[in-house]
């Protein structure tokens, strides 16, 4: 466990020698910047009496704080679980490819250190990206909308630790692709699509009812089992931060659902990646 984790640590390492968590982190606080100035709200007495975002007005009537930022809170959830998801897929796809580039991978099977541990410390050092700037980002707009309106929901880190799951996810499928084509481009293109079906599986019974009935229509339902419901998932996370009564039961179903389907993305790119010749 404990070479897993220097693993993971040299990951982070290689990482902040390329400047990378610096544009990460650029990019997270102009974003933030862009939202503090842009976003413009009346409160008085904890009641929001107006809002406008890029001038645009929002809405006129006057609400309480807690209950006019709520689909606030649940669209930031969504948005920085499913977009913050395929953001990290193209920034972390070089991780594991440059983990098998010539040379650097018969360096490393050299040492003291197994292919588990080498495969599953880089997955956990994508997934530590993943937490960091998540976290990062969270509560910047946690602080950000806790001065100007003065309600504090700290639901909305636990909100984004789920949505980390979503990522945790994708990467699972990104690591296996890596073992097979050493490529960070497919890597990225793999993360995306999984993104996406990640989405469309959320959608499965609905874009089901719109295929004929027939051969087409069952192969999409069976084609869709396996694949985790991510969209449903991170819309369970956002009601969780916007205070919406939901079915816990739901919610971890759907957790379970993308811990199995990652654990079995990772033992399948363990099986190849043990019996890959380098």
């Amino acid at each position: 466990m404990m070479k897993t984790a220097q693993v993971a640590v040299d990951l982070l390492r290689e990482a902040a020698w390329r400047k990378w968590f610096l544009g990460l982190f650029f990019a997270i606080s102009a974003t933030l910047v862009l939202l503090g100035f842009s976003l413009q709200l009346d409160v008085v007495d904890g009641a929001i009496a107006g809002s406008s975002f890029f001038g645009e007005v929002l809405f006129e009537e006057i609400r309480t704080a807690s209950a006019a930022l709520a689909p606030l809170f649940m669209g930031t959830t969504i948005a920085g679980a499913m977009v913050g998801a395929m953001f990290l897929s193209v920034a972390c796809s070089d991780f594991a490819p440059s983990l098998l580039s010539p040379g650097r991978i018969e360096h490393l099977l050299s040492l003291p250190v197994t292919r588990a541990q080498l495969l599953f410390g880089t997955w956990l050092g994508g997934l530590a990206v993943a937490i960091v700037s998540t976290l990062y980002a969270t509560a910047g707009v946690l602080v950000l909308l806790g001065v100007k309106t003065g309600v504090w929901n700290f639901m909305l880190l636990v909100g984004a630790l789920i949505g980390v799951i979503v990522f945790a996810t994708v990467y699972a499928v990104m690591m296996l692709a890596a073992v097979l084509v050493r490529s960070a481009a497919f890597c990225a293109a793999v993360g995306l699509a999984t993104v996406v079906l990640g989405i469309v599986s959320s959608a499965r019974a609905g874009i089901a009812k719109a295929i004929d009935p027939g051969v087409g229509r069952q192969v999409f339902e069976w084609a869709m089992v396996p694949i985790p419901r991510l969209g449903s998932l991170a819309v369970r996370a956002a009601f969780l931060t916007g205070d919406h009564t939901f079915d816990v039961g739901e919610l971890w179903r759907y957790l379970a659902g993308a811990v199995f389907f990652s654990a079995g993305m990772l033992l399948v790119a363990l099986f190849v990646f043990e019996r890959k010749d380098f």
